[in-house]
């Protein structure tokens, strides 16, 4: 009976995935798209009237925890940042930029938390454009879904250059621009994503306010910018993935779009259609390595 149940779930929900294509592809009505993402938007999340509250950051951690598919995702993430990170990882000085909800601890102990706004799994409270530890002293900052809401990109990479080791990495995972994509954050993202933008936006809330592009906009529009401005940070990594799961997870506002038990069949079409992922993919990994001394002590 559960199985009969699963399948007429995901018969329900692979139906309504099908019109929303054929429907961006005829053509739509913005109206529409307002309806639909009114209709998948998670209960607890319609009366949210702030954002950037601490209470909304405790809210998105216990969405994070109960949703299979975005803990699982999450997890797959933080790996990632570990696997990127050389040597014995419990003698680095590691850096979660942005922390809030999530919990790298479960996977990487050691790490140092922090955010903007103290909650109870923060280690430290700071700006990403002032930040307390002495130059040349921190192995990795990694960070998911971050850059894209600082307010001042130039100063934020100032502060990271000063502190990052050389031979240190920063490691993020961010929204990527591909034609998939800019659909999707377009139309069923509250954030905005506006790649014409430049290199921040006028500073607001620390969640409410952000460009989606910015990424993109950095590290592939103004890519001989950024190495020219930060000659001792090397990119080794740009790489577009996941044009699926995130979107089905529903994130931190929105309902899971397929049952848990997808969750290997949607990842195993992902790789097959990997070779798309300039076209598809939804996020972007950036790897940066600091290459050369430079700073006195702060």
């Amino acid at each position: 009976m559960e199985r009969k149940n699963n399948i007429v779930l995901l018969t329900r929900k692979a139906l309504f995935l099908s019109k929303l294509l054929v429907a961006a592809k005829l053509g739509y009505d913005k109206g529409d798209f307002v309806k639909i993402i009114e209709w998948i938007k998670l209960p607890e999340v319609k009366n949210i009237n702030d954002l950037d509250a601490h209470s909304t950051t405790a809210l998105h951690s216990k969405i994070i925890q109960k949703k299979p598919y975005l803990r699982k995702l999450y997890v797959e993430y933080y790996n990632q940042f570990k696997k990127s990170i050389s040597g014995d990882i419990k003698t680095k000085v590691v850096v979660e930029l942005g922390s809030g909800g999530g919990f790298i601890k479960d996977i990487m102990p050691h790490t140092i938390t922090s955010d903007i706004a103290s909650s109870k799994n923060i280690d430290v409270q700071f700006s990403g454009l002032n930040i307390p530890f002495h130059s040349n002293k921190v192995d990795a900052f990694v960070m998911f879904d971050v850059l894209h809401h600082i307010s001042n990109v130039s100063s934020f990479f100032k502060e990271l250059d000063r502190c990052l080791k050389v031979s240190g990495k920063i490691i993020m995972i961010e929204p990527a621009k591909t034609l998939w994509s800019s659909f999707i954050y377009k139309n069923f993202h509250h954030e905005p994503f506006d790649p014409s933008g430049g290199w921040g936006f006028q500073k607001g809330g620390r969640l409410s306010s952000a460009n989606g592009a910015i990424p993109w906009i950095v590290f592939c529009r103004d890519k001989q910018r950024f190495e020219r401005d930060f000659p001792s940070i090397k990119i080794l990594k740009l790489k577009n993935h996941t044009p699926f799961r995130y979107l089905i997870s529903g994130g931190v506002s929105m309902r899971q779009l397929l049952p848990s038990f997808t969750y290997n069949i949607v990842k195993c079409i992902e790789i097959i259609v990997s070779p798309l992922n300039k076209y598809i993919g939804m996020c972007l990994v950036i790897e940066l390595e600091g290459i050369s001394m430079k700073h006195t002590e702060k």
